[in-house]
């Protein structure tokens, strides 16, 4: 039976760059969800001080919940090796500070799409660049989840392997046991792709998901495209929305990953509009679940 985490996607600013919300608050506030885990985000101000680490950890696992999953964003796509390597480190970090929470899935992305960058290129240069982590992952038991991603909330350019056949080209350069999936739908919707024809080409290496909706306050998927290059972060008119009431078709996923024998992690990425509808996504998914695999 797979089991849920939830992500503080409403809280991100707060948590990562103007320390508004602590991430005891965090903890706290996440406490009352009817979850079995918190997905972290390397990117929180606190977790700079490592001396944190095992004082959180504590924290959550004393609510009652576990920290299975964590959430980063490694950029392998950039030309210079010097700043690759310096990416590479802060992984290595990254999968040390998961291994300290007591998790077991450090995500891995390919990078930014930067204009200059052949396809053959990015998947080399990104794949070269998982390779290298992957031993120091599984010396610590972390298996690196790579995330059919939109776009960081910080980086400039989208995800270099946001389109369905460059993922799939990187996902099938790389064959480790400690190597899997992290399967986000909304991703591929605005990738304007089908998330479940996604689904059916690479579930079978699927360890975790995120599980969210999406959908467009104004204009179109053509409007996104426009004005999502050159600005950091997500466009303006992109809105994470309650979890089926978007343009998911969580009866079709589910009904693929339980055909694959999932039984992972589901990590909510939602609650933008306060944690109700938090509450509401969670109990929506936790029906679902019970109608597939109950």
């Amino acid at each position: 039976m797979p089991k849920l985490a939830a992500f503080p996607k409403a809280y991100m600013n707060a948590l990562c760059k103007d320390g508004a919300m602590t991430v005891s608050e965090w903890i706290e506030l996440a406490s009352g969800l009817e979850v079995d885990g918190l997905e972290w985000y390397a990117g929180f101000l606190e977790m700079e001080d490592e001396s944190n680490w095992p004082v959180f950890r504590k924290k959550v696992e004393d609510s009652g919940q576990v920290i299975p999953m964590m959430c980063c964003s490694p950029d392998f796509t950039h030309p210079d090796a010097a700043f690759r390597d310096r990416e590479i480190d802060k992984q290595k970090r990254w999968i040390d500070m998961t291994h300290a929470l007591g998790g077991g899935y450090c995500r891995v992305l390919s990078g930014q799409r930067r204009p200059e960058l052949s396809i053959d290129e990015g998947v080399k240069l990104a794949a070269e660049s998982i390779y290298r982590c992957l031993p120091y992952a599984a010396e610590r038991g972390i298996t690196l989840i790579i995330e059919n991603h939109y776009k960081d909330d910080f980086w400039q350019y989208p995800e270099f392997a946001q389109k369905m056949d460059v993922f799939c080209q990187l996902v099938d350069a790389i064959n480790h046991p400690n190597f899997g999936i992290n399967y986000d739908p909304s991703n591929t919707y605005l990738a304007g792709e089908d998330p479940v024809e996604l689904l059916k080409r690479v579930s079978h290496r699927v360890v975790t998901m995120h599980a969210s909706d999406r959908y467009l306050t104004e204009g179109t998927i053509e409007d996104l495209r426009r004005e999502e290059t050159g600005a950091e972060g997500y466009a303006k008119r992109l809105s994470h929305g309650e979890i089926g009431k978007g343009l998911n078709d969580y009866d079709a996923i589910f009904s693929e990953l339980r055909s694959k024998g999932f039984d992972s992690w589901i990590s909510i990425e939602d609650g933008v509009d306060g944690i109700d509808q938090l509450k509401r996504s969670i109990t929506f998914l936790q029906k679902k679940i019970q109608q597939h695999w109950g």
